[in-house]
């Protein structure tokens, strides 16, 4: 997959999340079948456990890919400070006070 400079992806948080969250949907539907007894068909019930093993499959390779690959690193840096003379110049005020 090719992606712009500025996309900065992070495929592993998105899959945990995902995953997370295809896994607790999995599980709320399946409380209907099993403690309710709403919608007990056998396919039904096959459905709800596929959904779950794919949550684990996605929430499983999102830490692998944290875990392996990692967040791309930070492009941040400290700031250049005003330096005349051995002293360290205030900030200009944005704010002009007039008495």
């Amino acid at each position: 997959m090719s992606c712009p400079v500025n996309c900065h992806c992070d495929y592993g948080v998105s899959g945990i999340l995902l995953g997370i969250f295809v896994i607790l949907a999995a599980g709320v539907f399946t409380f209907f079948p099993v403690l309710l007894n709403w919608f007990a068909s056998e396919w039904y019930f096959d459905l709800c456990l596929l959904w779950f093993f794919l949550g684990v499959v996605i929430l499983t390779f999102g830490c692998v890919y944290e875990c392996c690959v990692g967040a791309p690193d930070a492009k941040a840096r400290e700031a250049e400070a005003d330096v005349e003379g051995g002293a360290v110049n205030a900030p200009a005020p944005y704010i002009v006070i007039y008495n």
